[in-house]
């Protein structure tokens, strides 16, 4: 086994895991994983640059990482940065600073790959499951970007189009650079019309009708699944591989939409960082199941993060 560092950097959010890797079994020992809301995609749909207070919150998560990073001694660290450093004019200030804190140049992944690390993190366990038939359609909710990706036992057709939680909330749901609080009938409707056209780009070259069972990551499904699940705080084992509802996420989503920040922030799985923007994730995900027809959704808590050490343990061998 190889002790792999894998870092991914998105729009919202900066996780780290850090584990004993098999690349082939697949087995992952887990000794770290750790996640930061850091937001930096802040602005970046308005402005198109990385905006200087989003990259220092970024670079002082890398400066913790390193510290935990050294303590495991990890032999291989991987750093992908994903849609809002895709999209950015100044992403190379963003890539000095993590080469300057971590001594590895983050890989500003096409989405593509993006789609191809989620689908590994996300079902390399589930072979064998005689329960989740196959294929499977994976969907990886971020902030900038969804990625959707059909597959058995590997990729078969994959898309990332830009809608996510923080792209569709900046876009829609900010009034004066507020959130609106309920969003008004006029903001839900115009996030609910980007998200049915990107799925229409999506069918293009994803065959979204054909999968059997429906995979869900990253923080917007994991929350959704702790509101469904009742839970009173975060907790990764009872969500990881739980099953909700179509009728669960329409009136989970109902709930949120009509819920002020204060009342989303009552949940008591809600992280601070997703109040503002939950709201946004719940309807991408309520639009996917309809487009699909998918019952239900598979929660998984292993997603682009584990695909990372899963494909840095192969690069070193």
């Amino acid at each position: 086994m190889t002790r792999v560092a894998a870092i991914d950097c998105g729009t919202n959010s900066i996780r780290l895991l850090v584990a004993d890797a098999d690349p082939v079994t697949g087995e992952l020992v887990e000794y770290a994983r750790r996640m930061e809301i850091v937001r930096l995609g802040q602005g970046v749909d308005r402005t198109g640059r990385l905006a200087p207070e989003a990259l220092e919150r970024t670079f002082a998560a890398c400066r913790s990482y390193a510290a935990v990073i050294k303590e495991h001694g990890a032999e291989q660290i991987r750093f992908v940065a994903t849609s809002a450093s895709r999209d950015a004019e100044n992403r190379d200030d963003f890539v000095r600073g993590v080469l300057d804190i971590l001594g590895v140049e983050p890989e500003v992944i096409s989405g593509d790959q993006e789609a191809a690390f989620s689908f590994t993190g996300a079902t390399k366990e589930l072979t064998g499951r005689a329960d989740l038939a196959k294929p499977y359609l994976v969907v990886d909710i971020g902030g900038g970007s969804t990625e959707f990706v059909v597959g058995d036992d590997r990729v078969r057709a994959a898309r990332s189009v830009d809608i996510g939680c923080v792209r569709m909330t900046e876009r829609h749901l900010v009034r004066d650079g507020v959130v609106v609080d309920p969003p008004s009938s006029g903001g839900i409707d115009a996030v609910r019309a980007d998200v049915a056209a990107a799925l229409d780009l999506v069918e293009e070259t994803v065959p979204l009708a054909s999968a059997a069972t429906l995979v869900g990551l990253a923080g917007t499904v994991t929350t959704v699944a702790a509101i469904a699940l009742g839970l009173e705080e975060y907790d990764s084992e009872a969500i990881h591989h739980s099953r909700v509802s179509l009728e669960q996420v329409r009136d989970i989503t109902a709930r949120l939409l009509a819920s002020t920040h204060a009342e989303r922030a009552a949940f008591g799985a809600m992280h601070p960082g997703r109040v503002d923007v939950i709201a946004s994730g719940a309807l991408i995900l309520q639009a996917v199941m309809e487009r699909t027809g998918a019952r239900e959704v598979v929660v998984s808590e292993h997603d682009i993060l584990d695909g990372i050490a899963h494909y840095a343990a192969s690069e070193a061998r």
